[in-house]
C-alpha cells in the first residue's frame, strides 16, 4: 500500500465520522445554514429588497420572497455582469457557471468563495465516503480521467466564465495533478468527436484505475477504445477499479457499460450541478444519494403534481416522506433564493436523508392527462432490457396526438446496440411497467383514450448526429427523456430506421 493510499484510508474515516454527525441532526444542520444564509446576505441588494434583517422563519422567508427561475434571477445576474457589487451575495461571484438554458437560452450562475468549496469537497467526500465503506483505496495510485468540458475561462470584469465542469479542473488537488487525465491542451479541445478522439488516443495505453463523466459520454469513450482495440475496458485497464458519474440515471446505460467494461464494477452517483452539488452516493448498498444538508444548501420540497397550483404546500426538511415526487427549491451561499433548479426528486430514505432525480418539472409526457414522469419510463427500459437481453444506446418518448390511423399514442425513440430477439415481448413489457407505475396512464389505456405505446427504431448513432445537428453534441448536453410535444420527435425522424 502507497502512502496516499493509507493517508487517504485514515482521512476517509474522519469525513465519514464528520458527515454522519451532521446526518443525524437533519432539521437542525438545515436551521444553521438557513439562519446563516440570511445573517449574510442581508444587506445585499437582493437581501435589502426582501427585508431579509425582518425575517425570523421559514414562513416570514416563504411570506417576502417568491419562487423564481432563471427569468426572476437574470436581472441580477445583469447588474452583476456591469460590475455591480453586494448584488444577490456579498461582493463579486468567483466565476459565472455557463449553462445552456432550454427556454432561457444560456444562463449565468454565480459561483461565490463561499460556494465553490462546497463543489470541490463535495466530490471528493464522495471517494472518501466509497472508501471508508470498502476499504479500496488502491486506484489512488492509478490514473484517474474525468471527462468534462474545457477548463479555459474566460473574463469580464474581474469574474470568470467557463462550463462548470471547466471551472472545478482548476480545483483538482496537487496530490491528484500527477495522476489526473486527459492532459490539459486535450482537455482545451472544444469540438467534441476531435476531443473523445484525442483523449482515446492519450489514454489507451495508460493505467486507468477511476473513470467519471455523465454516462452517455463515458459510453461513447468505451466504444471508441473497444472500437480501436477490440478489447473489453477492463482487458485494456485491468486496474480500472471505480467508475464515478453523474447528469443522468445509469440504469438505462448499465446493461451496455457492463458488457463494454466486460464485468460489473463499483460506481459512485453524484448530484452536482451549476447552482449547487446537492447529493452524492454515500453507501454501495443503500438506494438514493445522501442530500447534503450541511453544504450551504437551504432545501424546500414542493410536490410535483400540485407545484402548479396557486399557492401550494412547502415542505422542509423532516417533513417530506418517501417515495412522494417533489420539485426542489434552493436557497444558496452563491446567491440564489428560492430558486427551482428545475429537477424532481423522490426520497429514498429519511434516516438518512436520501434521494433520487425522478425528472424534470418541464420534461414529462402529460397529452392527455397522465404526466408521466422519466423515472418511470427508465424503470420500465430497464427491465425490458434485463428480461429481453436487449442493449439500449440512448431512448426519448413523446406522445403522437394525431396519428395518420387510430387512437394516440407515445413513441418511444429507442437507438439500440443489440435489439430484442422478439420487439413485440419487448414492447409488451415496456408498456406492463409504465402502466403499473401510474394509474393515469393505465385508466387511459383501459378507456381506450389512448393505444399501446410505438418503438420506433432510431439508426446507429443517430442521437448524437441528432445532438450534433442542433449543436449540442457533448458539454453537458442531454437528451430529454420525455416531451409532451412532438419538437424533438420531429427532428429525430430523419434518424430512425
Amino acid at each position: 500500500m502507497s502512502l496516499k493510499s493509507f493517508a487517504a484510508k485514515i482521512f476517509a474515516k474522519l469525513v465519514q465520522a464528520q458527515t454522519k454527525a451532521w446526518a443525524n441532526k437533519p432539521v437542525q444542520t438545515q436551521q444553521k445554514v438557513f439562519q446563516m444564509l440570511l445573517h449574510k446576505a442581508k444587506n445585499t441588494a437582493y437581501g435589502r429588497a426582501h427585508n431579509f434583517a425582518a425575517i425570523k422563519t421559514p414562513e416570514d422567508f416563504r411570506n417576502k420572497v417568491k419562487i423564481s427561475d432563471y427569468e426572476a434571477v437574470r436581472p441580477y445576474v445583469e447588474r452583476i455582469l456591469k460590475g455591480e457589487s453586494d448584488v444577490l451575495w456579498p461582493g463579486k461571484p468567483l466565476y459565472f457557471a455557463k449553462t445552456s438554458g432550454t427556454t432561457s437560452g444560456a444562463k449565468y450562475i454565480p459561483l461565490t468563495k463561499e460556494s465553490m468549496p462546497y463543489h470541490i469537497s463535495a466530490a471528493r467526500n464522495a471517494i472518501l465516503n466509497y472508501i471508508a465503506e470498502s476499504g479500496n483505496a488502491k486506484f489512488i495510485d492509478g490514473k484517474m480521467i474525468f471527462l468534462q468540458g474545457s477548463p479555459e475561462l474566460s473574463e469580464k470584469n474581474g469574474i470568470l466564465f467557463g462550463r462548470l465542469s471547466g471551472i472545478s479542473a482548476h480545483f483538482v488537488p496537487n496530490y491528484l495533478q500527477k495522476n489526473r487525465m486527459p492532459s490539459w491542451e486535450t482537455n482545451c479541445i472544444e469540438d467534441w468527436e476531435t476531443k473523445i478522439n484525442a483523449i482515446v488516443e492519450e489514454t489507451m495505453n495508460k493505467n486507468m484505475s477511476v473513470i467519471s463523466g455523465i454516462p452517455s459520454w463515458v459510453q461513447t469513450y468505451f466504444e471508441k477504445l473497444h472500437q480501436k482495440t477490440g478489447k473489453t475496458i477492463k482487458e485494456i485497464f485491468p486496474n480500472f477499479d471505480l467508475f464515478i458519474y453523474g447528469g443522468v440515471n445509469y440504469e438505462p446505460y448499465r446493461t451496455k457499460f457492463e458488457e463494454l467494461i466486460g464485468q460489473q464494477l463499483p460506481s459512485i452517483e453524484l448530484y452536482p450541478a451549476s447552482e449547487g452539488f446537492f447529493a452524492y452516493q454515500d453507501q454501495q448498498d443503500a438506494e438514493g444519494m445522501l442530500l447534503l444538508l450541511n453544504a450551504g444548501i437551504y432545501y424546500e420540497f414542493i410536490e410535483a403534481e400540485k407545484f402548479y397550483e396557486e399557492n401550494p404546500k412547502v415542505y422542509e426538511i423532516g417533513e417530506v416522506k418517501k417515495d412522494v415526487n417533489y420539485v426542489m427549491i434552493i436557497s444558496t451561499n452563491a446567491g440564489l433564493w428560492r430558486y427551482n433548479v428545475g429537477d424532481t426528486v423522490m426520497f429514498t430514505s429519511t434516516s438518512p436523508y436520501r434521494v433520487k432525480v425522478s425528472g424534470r418539472i418541464k420534461h414529462f409526457t402529460s397529452a392527455f392527462g397522465e404526466h408521466v414522469i422519466a423515472k418511470e419510463v427508465e424503470e420500465a427500459i430497464q427491465k425490458a432490457s434485463a428480461k429481453t437481453k436487449a442493449l439500449i444506446s440512448e431512448f426519448t418518448v413523446a406522445p403522437q396526438v394525431k396519428p395518420k390511423e387510430g387512437l394516440p399514442y407515445h413513441e418511444w425513440f429507442i437507438e439500440f446496440e443489440k435489439e430484442p430477439k422478439n420487439m413485440e415481448d419487448f414492447t409488451n413489457l415496456l408498456e406492463e411497467s409504465v402502466r403499473s407505475q401510474n394509474s393515469y396512464y393505465d385508466d387511459l389505456i383501459v378507456g381506450k383514450i389512448l393505444r399501446k405505446l410505438v418503438v420506433t427504431k432510431v439508426k446507429k448513432d443517430g442521437f448524437n448526429n441528432y445532438m450534433k445537428s442542433i449543436g449540442k453534441l457533448g458539454g453537458q448536453n442531454k437528451v430529454p427523456r420525455l416531451s409532451n410535444d412532438r419538437k424533438i420527435a420531429e427532428q429525430l425522424e430523419q434518424f430512425t430506421v
